[in-house]
């Protein structure tokens, strides 16, 4: 790990500069790269034809998006923050200021937009540019949704061969009308261009591949363009009057508010669509990186002013209002630029293109422009974002947003969709659910909600419900608990304690369980409060998945433990509280202590129980035990791995079924003499069955638990789902066929469910070829019933970064003992040959270099394999169908990379495979 140190005063050597003393240092040259070059000239052929139609969708001189394209390339590109975002005429600005235009016409507009520039500077100037991004999502996308809704129904008009009106309602009054007067021509030029941007990037073989890498929206238009030239079909078309004569901007005329009020919506418009674009265009340079070791990290600051003084200079050379454009930008990246300055180079050749290109320009039909931006405002309405939006409960704040937008305005729709999404997040907080029942015995308090001092008085009425001396477990489902909350349930649980009775604290996620009822740490740990002293549980990134297991250090185990503390809610039952610890850390016992009986499935995942005899006084040793802390281990610590208990004179005894937290039935008994709280019995909870033995053993404790955090959180979720594929039967798409590495998770990689993947999986991903010994027989059988059988449209094989099996391949030596592995391996020796032969190009990462000869023969043995695949006769018949399709795929472990196999004019190529593209 490298770090920037500081150079000392008295380092003896330093860098030799190449020129004299005080003579200024060479000039640098700039550096051009072919990468920027060929995305400048793809982003250029993307925004021609998206500038002239959407100044066609505002009203505008056509003009004024060329000249927004332009200011937005060379002003923006220079001055802004992410170099890679791409700015120009959005279609997320049209409805505003096709609504300006209508209102105070095209020179005010202008000013409007200069003024909108200023307002950018200040800010960025403020360095607020991160408190745009505080805008819920649902808000941002609901308002693009209404504005593409907006823009979708008044292009209709155009597509039809008429003329929009200023407001959606009117459009949609008048639509019947249209409807029974279509223009055919220009019905027809529309349907052409519509059929071309949806089939066009569908096109299949390698003759698609090829034609697809020209922009669609270029194609769209221009065969539209020449369809109509060469039918002659009498159409409106594009009109770009003399330069000469082009609008610049005017003072400002009309109320003063309504201005004010313009220019604050063109502000918060072209602010957030920016700044989210330059989010956008992070994430997407991250997934590449071959790009990402040369671009940084987008400065939002810098993207402010720099959005604004292209506002600024576009409003004054009569240009439409500018904002990052996600069309643009992604195909900025996705075809390799490195540097701002295919930004800036995009921005010269629109400037080109408005000069000397007219006579092409104005061939172009305004329907065929319509049908364009029409498909634009349907996309911006993402069905990806709706189900985001559903998924967190925010679908209403989206619904507000988007209608609202709509029907009264963006400004209007933006200020209600904030009001709505206020209201929900102060609903969620004040609405608590709190109830109280009472099974075999226990009592169960649970509280569904954010428990805050709004719903203190509902939870104390409910906790005194609970008679005194009763076993009660309170489950909170919920993230947060404020003070006022926390210290009502905390004396409320000393009281209940001190009058005999027991409390079980039960968080949401699987295995949060506290039993100190006298020391904060329990619900601090459930809730969040003062969660910087409660750091036990070492979660990771993947945290959301529904099986996680939190692992505890030991120490976590051992520490607060006072002499004398015998105080606990045992996981699942009463009495044999926490052991104090000694000063070297180890649990000890005052006494004679009955703590080896703990329950089988008992409250922390145990599957069973663990017993012993013990001298009074004597140390214990840890031993391991079920899925979480048993009656010796820190009851607050979260699903902890390790539990402990002090040998017992007595005799234990577990019964239990199944294991890990939130089961359902279990028992625990103890007999023998308990120096604190007597005989230790309890409930708590399980599925399953399983021996008291076989949780003194690590892997049983942590299968059991895995599968107790399955059943209880995952298998209620999942269980429709596989009931349909046992009736119906399994039916997956392809076989994956990779490595054995534990490391590499299948459906976490091809974000796959139950059902889509067969997946067979040995040491190195091998194939062997057929006519082998029957030993290698089990990998040819998966192929033939994956492809005979279950009919597999396509067969994948991954390999992976640092693959054991190919460092055992390079290293194996001629005589080597034929051990089973030795023998297995033997069917990776012709990619060793492969790899050796010079007459063959090597497998290559896109990008970059194979780090080592492991990876270089990872690389070549997917290649190796595949043709091996070739040579089983179900799949050559297959392939000869045309029924089935080879896939090479490589996963780079460490970078969390997939890359997929491509074949191009200078061999086998691994690409990368970057996130999506972004919406309209």
């Amino acid at each position: 790990m490298s770090a920037c140190v500081p150079t000392r005063a008295d380092e003896p050597r330093r860098e030799e500069h190449s020129h004299e003393p005080h003579s200024p240092p060479p000039a640098r040259r700039p550096r051009l790269a072919g990468a920027d070059v060929s995305a400048s000239i793809a982003v250029f052929l993307i925004a021609l034809p998206l500038s002239l139609g959407i100044a066609l969708a505002t009203g505008a001189p056509l003009q004024a998006g060329l000249v927004a394209a332009a200011v937005g390339g060379l002003v923006a590109g220079r001055l802004g923050g992410a170099p890679l975002q791409v700015s120009g005429p959005a279609a997320g600005l049209t409805v505003v200021t096709a609504e300006l235009i209508h209102q105070y016409g095209w020179r005010t507009t202008c000013a409007i937009t200069v003024f909108a520039g200023l307002a950018q500077l200040g800010l960025g100037l403020l360095r607020v540019a991160r408190t745009a991004l505080a805008v819920s999502p649902a808000i941002v996308h609901g308002m693009l949704a209404g504005i593409g809704v907006t823009i979708a129904v008044a292009q209709l008009h155009i597509v039809l061969g008429g003329v929009p009106h200023s407001s959606v309602l009117d459009n949609l009054r008048e639509l019947p009308a249209q409807l029974a007067r279509v223009h055919p021509a220009a019905l027809a030029v529309s349907v052409l261009t519509l059929a071309l941007l949806v089939l066009w990037p569908r096109l299949p073989g390698r003759v698609g591949k090829l034609l697809r890498k020209v922009p669609t929206p270029l194609v769209a238009v221009a065969v539209a363009t020449t369809t109509a030239s060469l039918m002659g079909l009498s159409l409106p078309k594009v009109d770009l009057p003399s330069w000469s004569s082009h609008a610049l901007a005017a003072l400002p005329d009309g109320p003063v508010l309504g201005l004010v009020a313009a220019v604050l919506t063109i502000t918060l418009v072209c602010s957030v669509q920016s700044l989210l674009g330059a989010v956008a265009v992070d994430k997407l340079v991250a997934g590449r990186p071959e790009q990402s070791a040369q671009v940084g990290r987008s400065d939002l600051d810098r993207e402010l002013l720099g959005q604004g003084a292209a506002n600024v200079v576009s409003g004054a050379l009569g240009g439409l209002p500018i904002a990052g454009v996600a069309v643009r930008s992604s195909a900025n990246v996705h075809a390799g630029a490195v540097s701002r300055n295919s930004t800036m180079l995009h921005g010269v050749l629109v400037v080109i293109a408005a000069l000397l290109m007219v006579p092409i320009l104005e061939l172009i039909p305004l329907a065929s422009l319509a049908a364009l931006v029409m498909a634009v405002g349907i996309q911006m309405v993402s069905l990806h974002h709706i189900r985001t939006v559903t998924r967190h409960r925010e679908v209403l704040v989206y619904a507000v947003t988007t209608l609202a937008v709509v029907f009264f305005g963006v400004l209007e729709g933006v200020a209600l969709g904030i009001a709505m999404a206020v209201g929900v997040a102060l609903h969620r907080l004040t609405r608590t659910r709190i109830t109280h029942d009472e099974t075999e015995g226990v009592h169960h308090v649970h509280v569904r909600g954010q428990l805050t001092f709004l719903a203190v008085p509902r939870l104390s009425r409910t906790l005194h419900l609970v008679p005194q001396g009763a076993d009660v477990v309170v489950e909170l489902d919920g993230s947060f608990m404020d003070h006022a909350a926390y210290e009502s349930l905390q004396d409320w649980q000393n009281t209940h304690t001190v009058h005999g009775g027991t409390v079980e604290l039960v968080g949401r996620r699987s295995g949060v369980r506290i039993g100190e009822p006298t020391g904060p740490a329990g619900l601090q740990a459930l809730t969040g409060v003062a969660a910087e002293e409660s750091a036990d549980c070492r979660c990771h990134p993947w945290t959301p998945w529904r099986n996680h297991q939190c692992e505890i250090p030991e120490a976590a185990l051992l520490r607060d433990g006072q002499p004398g503390d015998a105080q606990g809610t045992v996981a699942g039952g009463t009495g044999g509280g926490a052991a104090p610890s000694d000063a070297d850390g180890a649990l000890r016992t005052d006494g004679t202590d009955s703590t080896g009986g703990h329950g089988g499935t008992g409250g922390h995942g145990g599957t069973g129980g663990h017993g012993g005899t013990s001298e009074p006084g004597k140390v214990s040793e840890p031993i391991p035990s079920g899925g979480g802390a048993d009656a010796l281990a820190r009851p607050d610590a979260p699903q902890d791995n390790t539990a402990y208990a002090s040998e017992d004179t007595g005799t234990s005894t577990a019964t239990g079924s199944g294991a890990g937290p939130g089961a359902d039935t279990a028992a625990a008994t103890s007999t023998g003499a308990a120096a604190d709280t007597g005989t230790n019995t309890g409930t708590s909870a399980g599925t399953g069955t399983g021996a008291a033995t076989d949780t003194n053993r690590p892997s049983a404790r942590q299968l059991a638990r895995g599968i107790s955090a399955f059943q209880r959180n995952t298998a209620p979720l999942v269980r429709g789902e596989l009931a349909r594929l046992a009736r119906e039967g399994q039916q997956p798409s392809q076989l994956f066929l990779t490595c054995a590495d534990s490391r590499l998770v299948t459906s976490m990689i091809t974000s796959s469910g139950p059902g889509d993947l067969f997946v067979v999986r040995n040491v190195g991903n091998l194939v062997p070829l057929p006519g082998r010994e029957s030993g290698d027989d089990s990998v040819a059988a998966a192929i033939e019933y994956a492809v005979d059988v279950l009919e597999v449209r396509s067969i994948t094989v991954c390999g992976h970064s640092g693959c054991g099996a190919m460092q055992a391949l390079l290293a194996s030596e001629p005589g080597a003992a034929q051990t089973p592995l030795r023998r297995w391996l033997r069917h990776g020796e012709p990619s060793l040959k492969r790899m050796s032969d010079a007459d063959r190009p090597w497998a290559r990462l896109a990008g970059r270099a194979p780090a080592d000869a492991v990876e270089q023969l990872c690389l070549t043995n997917v290649v190796q394999q595949l043709e091996h695949l070739r040579s089983h006769e179900s799949v050559a018949r297959a392939l000869r169908a045309g029924e089935l399709e080879l896939h090479g795929m490589y996963f780079h472990v460490g970078e969390a990379q997939a890359y997929l196999l491509t074949e191009g004019h200078e061999g086998r190529v691994f690409d990368h495979v970057g996130v999506a593209d972004l919406s309209a």
